[in-house]
């Protein structure tokens, strides 16, 4: 059922390392005449694209009364997990706010770091098999927290507990929209659905493809491929390590579940577990038939150095000396009682994570994404005197006579 693999078969080592390589260039296409519609037609041919792929049958935009009224017939257990959530999510979201500052670089030049929030943000909430309210909790939470003006929500089957979530995240405006026609819709502006400065959340194949074809004129957090976990261990419940590897692989037929160990028992015992387990779990079976993996490395220092060529969205393992030295996760467990799913929920970090090996150069979604970082610059005439000369010289070095002589028309008056 799952593949086990040995860290000297590197054909296969570079497919799990290489994952994000492949471009569907028929979806792309398509997207694209999508993502040229909503801007030429705007809502008409938004009503369109979700009467087709959404099933809409209701007005494009759910109102405050239809919040509240969905939101009340959510039980009391999920609203105090809701309400749990949020606010773990917002005590993390508060740490990771940049500060404004000013520092003082020489006698008469002072440089003030300056953070302003954005003004409006959307955020795009999965609404396929499995409508994601948590999804809503980690990306308006930290928008708000980070002060943004008004945040949009998208959702294409927005179900009473992602209501629930709406409200408990202070959301302004829900519209049951989904799909590249939302993102098109957020990116660029109709009569209904207002322009973003950034569009955030995770999606399928069609979302993060318009992710990628309106990056240049809106902002986005990054492309969010298929859902991925790397367990390294050289110990542990194999039954327990086996249900991580499910967990992660119900989000999608696509999703990515590997083990990495040097212990052979370990590695055949989680491969029976899983094999059991997933006979009673079909939607993990497709995944982890075609994406998963046990592979097995000559020692924990090769399944250390995979792991951070992997570079992977959720990270597992059974110790922290092996936490230290993967330095490429987006998001990293340390511990047996450190379920990945948990992350998912309750814990207060962000499930918003990189894949595909964007784990090499940044980490999950922060409130840190929802401000702009600027510097305004400050030269007294003593400033300019002591710096002027250095940036007469560079400037001369490189053949820009113009900023030279802005300079040196100030130093001579």
């Amino acid at each position: 059922m799952i593949r086990l693999l040995s860290s000297s078969d590197t054909r296969a080592i570079e497919r799990l390392v290489n994952r994000g390589a492949g471009r569907d260039a028929a979806l792309e296409r398509q997207v694209a005449r999508i993502v040229r519609d909503v801007r030429r037609r705007g809502d008409r041919a938004v009503l369109e694209y979700a009467r087709r792929y959404d099933l809409l049958t209701a007005p494009l935009e759910v109102t405050p009364g239809e919040i509240a009224r969905g939101a009340a017939e959510v039980s009391g257990d999920l609203r105090r997990a809701i309400g749990l959530a949020a606010r773990h999510i917002r005590r993390v979201a508060a740490r990771q706010i940049p500060q404004s500052g000013r520092v003082r670089v020489t006698g008469g030049v002072t440089i003030e770091r300056r953070v302003t929030a954005l003004d409006r943000v959307g955020c795009y909430v999965p609404g396929g098999r499995y409508p994601l309210p948590s999804s809503l909790l980690m990306t308006a939470i930290p928008a708000r927290m980070a002060g943004v003006r008004e945040v949009v929500a998208v959702c294409a089957r927005p179900v009473p507990a992602v209501l629930a979530a709406a409200r408990e995240a202070g959301v302004d405006r829900l519209f049951r929209v989904g799909g590249a026609h939302a993102v098109a819709a957020l990116a660029y502006g109709t009569r209904a659905i207002p322009r973003v400065d950034k569009i955030v959340g995770p999606g399928n194949a069609w979302v993060s493809a318009a992710k990628a074809q309106v990056a240049a004129d809106c902002a986005i957090d990054f492309y969010a491929g298929p859902s991925e976990i790397l367990i390294v261990a050289e110990r542990g419940e194999p039954d327990w390590i086996a249900r991580d590897l499910l967990a992660q692989a119900e989000h999608d037929p696509q999703a990515r579940a590997v083990l990495v160990t040097p212990n052979r028992r370990l590695a055949a015992s989680v491969a029976r577990r899983v094999a059991a387990l997933v006979r009673r779990h079909l939607p993990a079976r497709a995944a982890l038939t075609r994406f998963g993996a046990i592979v097995l490395t000559r020692s924990l220092e090769e399944a250390v150095d995979l792991a951070n060529r992997i570079a992977p969205e959720h990270l597992v393992c059974d110790r922290d000396s092996v936490a230290a030295r993967v330095t490429t996760a987006g998001t990293t467990f340390v511990g047996r009682w450190s379920a990945q799913a948990a992350g998912d929920y309750t814990t207060g970090s962000n499930h918003v994570l990189p894949t595909a090996g964007a784990a090499r150069f940044r980490g999950g979604l922060s409130a840190a994404d929802f401000v702009r970082v600027t510097a305004v610059q400050r030269i007294t005439r003593a400033g300019l005197a002591r710096i002027g000369p250095a940036a007469i010289a560079l400037a001369e070095a490189e053949g820009l006579r113009a900023h030279a002589s802005s300079i040196s028309v100030r130093l001579t008056s």
